[in-house]
């Protein structure tokens, strides 16, 4: 699983923080910004990106269409929209919870 959950919460996270969590570059992630509207990070006076949970929430949908499902820009575009991010959102949940219980069934089976 190439998203990697933090421990600590923040209000806002910059972009190395958000290119590491997904293990994509930062020009990926000021790509997918320009591509698709749910994500708008906020920009301080230097005009660094500092992007909330929820856009960290959008990304990690927008990273599970592209990157792990393999849908088109265009194809995720219109899943998010067409579907809403919450119905993709609860599809990820569920994705995420099943890679979990496998990583904790395949321990399971070396210890035995």
């Amino acid at each position: 699983m190439p998203y990697k959950e933090t421990d600590t919460v923040k209000l806002y996270y910059t972009i190395g923080e958000v290119s590491k969590m997904f293990n994509v570059n930062a020009s990926l992630i000021r790509f997918w910004e320009k591509e698709f509207e749910v994500l708008k990070p906020k920009k301080n006076k230097k005009g660094n990106r500092l992007f909330t949970t929820e856009d960290v929430e959008n990304l990690k949908v927008i990273y599970h269409l592209v990157k792990e499902r393999g849908f088109t820009l265009n194809g995720a575009k219109e899943k998010l929209k067409s579907n809403g991010k919450d119905e993709a959102s609860a599809k990820k949940e569920v994705y995420d919870s099943l890679v979990r219980l496998r990583g904790f069934l395949v321990e399971l089976k070396e210890g035995l």
